[in-house]
């Protein structure tokens, strides 16, 4: 019965005369034992096949994750930094992610330093509010920079001495001659010797003097009557008085510095009275004064008496002051004034010898009554400034001065 339906089912499939099938691939056929031991015998059998199936591949492990390796899959190829750490039991172990009591104390941390940076903000705006800090214009390694490469050489001591104030160049230079000064533990009988106070140590008269030097002082002084520009005569007042207050200030806006030793540029009698140039810095007086400056001094006199044509002629023709013959740079007589019933005269003159403007005045047959100096050079002295007081010198008023520092 078995062979009957083998044989049937095979002529339906194979036979050529079969049916029509629509185009379709078939799949070889499976003979299994049974229809092999019953069509062993049969000549006109299709073609068998032996057909085994591979056992299934083994699924791989997973992978312990390499803690020495630079990305993790699970994090997107993010570097994973190890921690080595030792555990409770004493023993170190690695672990991916860092130490809780690490991730603690960095929490702590951030919030001290938030906490005191928000606290010395406070306090610093606190400070703002109260004063005013001055700001520097240029930073610690600017200056640092121009100390090391741009400081002032090494100067005479004379000129050292007298700028810390210790006294007039030429009384510094007879306290030098006079064995009173040491520069580093030797008495030094040369005023010419180059010294920097920022580095030796040097004494007068046993005191030590200061590192520091003190600022450079550029005043105008509208000079008062009845005082003199030097300070060794005790019958007159000097000038040099009327900056008591203004030295108490500048003591105190520089704690630590030595007083600057002040002088006036040049010289006013007693009676002449106006502009009058005060400083502590002796290159300075020196370019100013000396003839080679050049530098233009302007007058008003007021005269006693009627001026005419002749007394004009006879100022413009000039004098001769200790042996020099003095001529004025100009001469003009200005037009009366209501509070004024007096004549006035404005002289100009360059060179700036004692007394020239009076002795110019006197050699033409006029008697001065007052005289004030109103200018010098290109600095005109304030026409708001009361007599007595004085202003410090900007810039500006420098250049007018023709100070090249």
């Amino acid at each position: 019965m078995a062979a009957t339906v083998a044989s049937l089912s095979s002529s339906l499939l194979f036979s050529k005369t079969s049916l029509t099938l629509r185009p379709f691939r078939t799949l070889p056929r499976i003979i299994t034992s049974s229809l092999l031991s019953s069509s062993s015998s049969s000549s006109s059998s299709p073609p068998q096949f032996n057909i085994s199936f591979a056992p299934p591949k083994p699924k791989p492990k997973p992978s312990e994750p390499d803690p020495f390796s630079d990305s993790d899959p699970e994090s997107g190829g993010q570097l994973i930094i190890p921690w080595i750490v030792r555990g409770e039991d004493g023993n170190l172990k690695l672990q991916m992610h860092p130490p809780a009591r690490l991730l603690h104390a960095t929490a702590n941390s951030d919030t001290a330093t938030t906490t005191t940076t928000t606290a010395k903000k406070n306090k610093i705006n606190k400070n703002k509010s109260s004063e005013v800090v001055p700001k520097s214009n240029y930073s610690k390694a600017a200056r640092r920079f121009y100390n090391d490469n741009f400081k002032d050489p090494p100067q005479r001591l004379s000129k050292v001495l007298a700028a810390a104030g210790v006294a007039s160049r030429r009384s510094s230079e007879e306290l030098i001659f006079g064995g009173k000064v040491t520069v580093n533990g030797s008495v030094c009988n040369t005023p010419q010797t180059r010294v920097d106070p920022a580095k030796d140590i040097i004494y007068v008269n046993g005191n030590r003097l200061p590192k520091k030097q003190p600022p450079k002082v550029y005043l105008a002084l509208n000079k008062p009557k009845g005082y003199i520009c030097s300070s060794g005569d005790k019958e007159y007042k000097s000038v040099l008085s009327l900056f008591d207050d203004y030295l108490k200030i500048l003591d105190k806006r520089n704690s630590g510095v030595p007083k600057p030793r002040l002088f006036t540029v040049g010289r006013l009698d007693v009676a002449t009275t106006g502009l009058i140039i005060v400083t502590n810095d002796g290159d300075f007086a020196q370019q100013i004064s000396h003839p080679s400056a050049n530098l233009s001094k302007e007058y008003i006199a007021v005269i006693d008496g009627d001026v005419n044509k002749r007394h004009l002629i006879a100022i413009n023709d000039g004098t001769v002051i200790e042996g020099v013959h003095c001529t004025p740079d100009s001469v003009e007589l200005l037009p009366r004034q209501p509070d004024i019933p007096r004549s006035r005269l404005r002289i100009v003159v360059h060179e700036g010898r004692k007394h020239e403007v009076r002795e110019l005045v006197k050699n033409a047959g006029l008697e001065i009554h007052s005289l004030k100096r109103v200018r010098i050079g290109g600095f005109r002295l304030p026409s708001d400034l009361g007599i007595g007081k004085h202003i410090e010198l900007k810039q500006s008023h420098l250049k007018a001065l023709d100070w090249k520092s």
